[in-house]
Order: C-alpha cells, then sequence, then structure tokens
C-alpha cells in the first residue's frame, strides 16, 4: 500500500513538465543566427524555440527557411520590443510555461540556460537576467554603455526599490505570469530596462545571474554612437512616465 501510494505521488510529479521556448529576436543576423540556432538545438534538443525575423533585408530570412528553422517573418521592422513581445504573444497562444530571451547575435552564451531556467522553476524568482556585471570576466561593453547601464540601474532603483545592475541585458528568463503581462504590454523601442519597470510595479521577483557575455563578432549593434544620447533620453523619460502612469492607475 505505501509503495503504492509512492509510486503514484512520483508519476503525479513526473507529470508537470514545464513548457520552454527560446524566443530569439533576429534583424540582419546572417552572419550569427545559424550558428545561434544550431548551438541551441544541438545542446538543448528538449527545449522549442522561435526565431523572430524583425523584416531583416540580409539574408537571415533565406537562411531560416532555408535550414526549416522555427521562425516567424515578421514583413517589416518593429524593433526589438516588437520581436520580442511576438515571442511572448507565440508563448501564450501555444500555452508556454517558461520563456528564454537570447539574442540572435550570438552574445549569449547558452551554457548557463539550464541553471537560470531552474531558478524559475524552483520557484525563486519570476525573472532571472543573465548578468554581465556580478562577474569580471567576458565582453563588458564599452565604458560609455557602462556609465549609462549604471545610471539606468540606479534610476530603476529609485523609481521601483530594485535594482537591477545589468538592467539592459536581453539574456532574461521570465515565468508564466510575466508572459502574459508582456504579451499585452511590453516597450517598442530600447525595451530592456523599461521592462524591468513594468516587472517591479507588477511585484516580480527579479534575480540576476552571473554569464560571461561574448563580444559580437558578426553585424551591427542596434544602439550606435549617435543613438546613446537619444537612447538615454528617451529611456529615462520612459522609465519614468512608466511608473508615474502605474501609480496613478493604482490610485483610481
Amino acid at each position: 500500500m505505501i509503495f503504492t501510494e509512492y509510486t503514484t505521488a512520483l508519476k503525479v510529479r513526473e507529470a508537470v513538465v514545464l513548457k520552454i521556448l527560446i524566443i530569439i529576436p533576429a534583424f540582419n543576423e546572417e552572419g550569427s543566427i545559424e550558428r545561434v540556432v544550431n548551438d541551441l538545438t544541438e545542446r538543448f534538443p528538449q527545449y522549442d524555440y522561435l526565431v523572430v525575423n524583425d523584416g531583416s533585408t540580409d539574408g537571415t530570412k533565406d537562411i531560416c527557411n532555408g535550414n526549416g528553422y522555427h521562425v516567424v517573418n515578421l514583413i517589416v521592422n518593429m524593433g526589438i520590443g516588437g520581436a520580442v513581445q511576438t515571442g511572448y504573444r507565440y508563448a501564450v497562444n501555444n500555452r508556454y510555461d517558461i520563456t528564454v530571451q537570447i539574442d540572435g547575435d550570438g552574445q549569449h552564451d547558452v551554457s548557463y540556460l539550464e541553471e537560470m531556467i531552474r531558478l524559475i522553476e524552483d520557484g525563486r524568482a519570476d525573472i532571472v537576467i543573465g548578468s554581465r556585471f556580478l562577474g569580471t570576466e567576458g565582453f563588458q561593453s564599452t565604458r560609455l554603455r557602462r556609465t549609462g547601464i549604471v545610471f539606468l540601474s540606479m534610476l530603476g532603483k529609485i523609481l521601483t526599490g530594485v535594482r537591477v545592475r545589468d538592467i539592459t541585458s536581453g539574456y532574461r528568463v521570465v515565468n508564466s505570469k510575466f508572459i502574459h503581462i508582456f504579451a499585452q504590454d511590453y516597450p517598442a523601442d530600447y525595451p530592456e530596462p523599461e521592462a524591468m519597470v513594468i516587472a517591479a510595479v507588477h511585484g516580480g521577483r527579479i534575480l540576476e545571474y552571473p554569464v560571461v557575455m561574448r563580444e559580437r563578432k558578426t553585424g551591427e549593434s542596434s544602439i550606435t554612437i549617435k543613438k546613446s544620447v537619444y537612447y538615454m533620453c528617451k529611456v529615462t523619460l520612459a522609465m519614468i512616465i512608466r511608473r508615474i502612469s502605474f501609480g496613478i492607475r493604482r490610485q483610481k
């Protein structure tokens, strides 16, 4: 009798298998997307993935279609926020429990995936951020960008009480609650810092996990030196407005 009860409990526990989706936004990543997808599928065939080709004008679409990748080809360029939100909406429609976002440029090392996912599975966090600033190894970004990241991190702390050191990191794992939230409400342009404000004001438990990031080897970053000032002004205002608007909604 005891053995039967134990066996039944074990079967129930084993039956709870969380569906996991890897979202890979990609814009003009013909030089890296094949390496990124092949590395992911070879190392983690148990996870589903979706490349969101964000209206690329190079050979990204042809590479994805030619290799039979799981891909959504957006007709026009929606920006990183639009591409990622497409992935979240796909996850909602297909009832995924956890999503992982990695960039299509090859900067994110998927060897950290399982540990980051486990933090969500164990209920220790709602969102896990792969942070390059919890260690000293790997690509740490340029000095100008690091200065901007520190500023945005401190601003996020002031606005929400939550400090995310690598607040611009696009390497993140999200649970079902925030899959649904982000599918409905996700920033369109330079979204990562504002998304963390959204997560914090919705009571999200955010953890950072130390990762080593690689330097981009092909293609170009969407954030050029000329765009840096615009980026800082826009994101700063967006974070402040987001926090204020949430406070107003709560008072109504």
